[in-house]
């Protein structure tokens, strides 16, 4: 007869899952996952992980947000062996992860069927953009520099088209690995606050490089290069090569995921 090792299956099912809420600079990052050619938050979360547990764990995440994007409400969860009260995990994390500009806001221990980015029911992005002539000194990582003045009621009339089910291709970055460009856009509103103009986008799921992709096109409407009618024919194209410019990393971030 066989002898089995202390913890069977059943010991398994019962491993604490715990979801957390993270904010992060992605500045110094190649992104969220982990990737050879440099930091990740990943990495950098599961190092902190292992450093109070001493448990190797792979850390699952709502979004995966590309190199210098960030995040002020990314949701994460991951399983443990040993249970730990949900303060002593968020207080351990944020201790073993300095100095990298990460922190964790919230932390709970949830069922084994809670899944970070399956259970998701939608993502919320923010893209900032400061239209001024002075360079950016406190937000130079934070927003996108633009030195012309930006025709926001232009820019707000062709956001609107992207509200609804539609194919996304010419908004897909090549290198997606999405099964569909067809998704479904419940909000792109944008504001002006004096300098600053905020752009909110929210969906169930988003393509690779799609937010940054849209932002880029619709500035394109703001500088006058596009009528509203141009972008609404890129939509319709189908093609990323009739897409714009693809907006810079650091305006973006991922703000809320919401759960049922």
């Amino acid at each position: 007869m066989l002898d089995w090792p202390a913890m069977t299956w059943t010991d398994l099912s019962q491993m604490p899952r715990y979801k957390l809420t993270l904010e992060y600079d992605g500045t110094p990052f190649v992104g969220w996952q982990s990737q050879p050619n440099g930091p990740s938050v990943q990495d950098a979360v599961q190092g902190a992980i292992h450093g109070f547990s001493g448990e190797h764990v792979a850390v699952t995440a709502a979004g995966r947000t590309d190199a210098g994007v960030h995040a002020r409400g990314q949701v994460i969860h991951f399983d443990l062996a040993r249970n730990f009260p949900s303060d002593t995990v968020m207080d351990a994390i944020n201790a073993h992860v300095r100095p990298a500009p990460i922190a964790v806001l919230d932390a709970a221990q949830v069922d084994d069927t809670f899944s970070a980015r399956f259970s998701a029911t939608r993502r919320h992005y923010q893209y900032r953009i400061v239209c001024r002539r002075g360079p950016l000194a406190l937000d130079r990582d934070r927003a996108w520099w633009i030195t012309q003045s930006l025709d926001v009621a232009a820019m707000a009339e062709a956001a609107r088209l992207l509200i609804g089910k539609h194919d996304f291709t010419t908004f897909r970055a090549i290198k997606c690995q999405a099964k569909s460009p067809v998704k479904t856009l419940d909000e792109a509103r944008i504001e002006r606050f004096g300098d600053d103009i905020v752009l909110s986008f929210s969906a169930r799921s988003f393509l690779h490089s799609q937010v940054r992709s849209m932002v880029g096109s619709l500035v394109f409407v703001g500088r006058g290069k596009w009528a509203v009618a141009d972008f609404a024919h890129a939509i319709e194209a189908k093609d990323r090569a009739a897409c714009g410019p693809l907006a810079p990393p650091h305006g973006l971030t991922l703000v809320k995921v919401d759960y049922a």
